[in-house]
């Protein structure tokens, strides 16, 4: 038995938003811009500076990131928003996480259980309800 779609959060294949649209134009339009210049510093955080797949512009975007076992995975609670998208399409892109900026490779959207060994609990737990965006740290 199928059980009945009450949103976002009972659909089985994660690949929407979590969060409603208003909330989302809210941190896009005023919270984003407040924490970008900190976000590079704070655990917990990085800026994904990425170019626009159609425009070209180059766009920097603070996001909620973990790190692991050499990989960067960030959970898309707002679904497959335009800077994953942008990323996926280059197939690299520049991450300030830490104070450092790193070149990430390979993007891939993927399930809890495809991040691999050593996804920390707390993206484990995020990861049950919403996939992942996972990339590679280059090794320049």
């Amino acid at each position: 038995m199928d059980l009945p779609y009450f949103g976002p959060m009972s659909t089985p294949d994660r690949e929407v938003s979590v969060f409603p649209a208003w909330l989302s134009r809210i941190q896009t339009r005023y919270m984003n811009p407040a924490v970008r210049p900190l976000a590079p510093y704070l655990p917990g955080f990085a800026v994904v500076e990425h170019r626009g797949r159609k425009s070209g512009r180059e766009y920097s975007t603070p996001v909620n990131a973990f790190r692991f076992d050499g990989k960067l995975c960030v959970a898309l609670g707002h679904g497959r928003t335009d800077w994953a998208k942008n990323v996926l399409a280059a197939g690299t892109a520049e991450v300030r996480i830490l104070g450092r900026r790193r070149r990430i490779v390979n993007p891939r959207i993927v399930d809890r259980e495809e991040a691999g060994p050593g996804l920390p609990l707390a993206a484990r737990v995020v990861g049950g309800r919403v996939k992942l965006f996972v990339a590679d740290f280059a090794t320049d």
